[in-house]
């Protein structure tokens, strides 16, 4: 008998990737996960930090569904390569800052050099045409097979019966008969589908992990462009825009401040590489203080803001401890702004 064909399989963590990867599976057909890490995407990283998100789950989805379908999961790191398709995208972006078309494009194309280089045969993703605005439409799909140069070799089984036949299609690697033709962004068919593959557990069917498509983190994302030098931004950056109330009083510095105690433990990871404030006479948030050129009145004014969210915000005087990077700290006593006092444009 000769080898089974192997497939290499685009593994989100979401229930499209793994069904698709489940219906090759079911043909015989040898299947090994690839999960790319571009840093935008860190399921549980909040949950595992903030006490409120406590009881929600903090599985890495991508390494549950690979254990639910009995395959190896390759973890690849592309932070570095990313930026360039999260800077300067070809297609554009979504509404936020999310380059859709090109991640899929990157995505596959990476998955087309490991391919090459471990010996399988095709790749497989859970792409439906329809179902995303930018990077899963019909004139879009075949976009995303040429310009990652995968081509025939890209096989989508949860839509493959409305695209011209792949080649695993055509050289019996596959059965077409026993792919799918679905369309659109309603769920209920791969739920169905799931249902008669037996699988009952998996992560939320129209979600997504990728922060980029959040309104919310795309404004921090902007702001942290707009006053750095090539717009240049490291995984720890990432990390800190998911992280605490951001706000900018003066342009040249903003301020990360902890909003529970789950926050301020994972700020102080950061204290020696930042200037920072904490309040000393009263219970309250470590503040970070991103920025250089720093003056006596900047300290300050951060000093105020952090006292305004400690428990002695209604107090005439709170002391606070402050230091600049390198420096040891000082304290001194501060009156905490009001809210008033906090224009709402300083909020990012």
């Amino acid at each position: 008998m000769s080898e089974p064909r192997k497939a290499v399989a685009l593994i989100s963590g979401g229930l499209d990737s793994m069904l698709a990867a489940r219906i090759v599976q079911e043909q015989g057909v040898h299947v090994e996960g690839i999960n790319f890490f571009t840093g935008f995407c860190v399921e549980g990283h909040t949950h595992a930090i903030r006490k409120r998100d406590r009881g929600r789950p903090k599985r890495n989805n991508a390494l549950w569904v690979a254990e639910q379908l009995g395959i190896k999961l390759h973890i690849v790191d592309v932070v570095e390569p990313y930026k360039d398709v999260v800077l300067n995208p070809r297609h554009g972006y979504g509404a936020n800052l999310n380059p859709c078309l090109d991640c899929k494009i990157f995505m596959v194309s990476k998955a087309l050099e490991w391919m090459r280089d471990h010996g399988f045969d095709f790749i497989v993703t859970g792409e439906v045409v329809g179902q995303r605005p930018m990077s899963q439409r019909r004139d879009t799909m075949p976009v995303v097979a040429r310009e990652s140069g995968a081509e025939d070799l890209l096989l989508r089984p949860l839509c493959a019966k409305n695209l011209p036949p792949t080649r695993p299609e055509r050289e019996g690697w596959v059965d077409r008969d026993r792919l799918y033709a679905i369309s659109g962004r309603s769920r209920k068919v791969q739920q169905e589908l799931a249902r008669r593959f037996g699988i009952t557990d998996y992560a939320q069917p129209a979600g997504g992990c990728c922060f980029l498509t959040d309104a919310n983190y795309s404004a921090k994302l902007r702001d942290l462009w707009a006053h750095r030098p090539g717009r240049r931004y490291e995984l720890d950056d990432l990390m800190l825009l998911k992280v605490g109330r951001h706000l900018r009083p003066r342009p040249h510095f903003k301020l990360i401040v902890s909003r529970e105690e789950g926050e301020t433990r994972f700020l102080e990871g950061y204290r020696k590489r930042f200037a920072h404030v904490r309040t000393v006479s009263h219970p309250g948030p470590l503040t970070l203080i991103e920025g250089e050129g720093l003056s006596e009145e900047d300290l300050a004014l951060a000093a105020r803001i952090t006292a305004r969210y400690s428990q002695g915000r209604g107090a005439p005087g709170v002391e606070v401890e402050a230091a600049l990077p390198g420096q040891a700290p000082r304290r001194f006593t501060v009156t905490p702004l009001s809210p008033e006092a906090i224009p709402r444009a300083w909020y990012l």
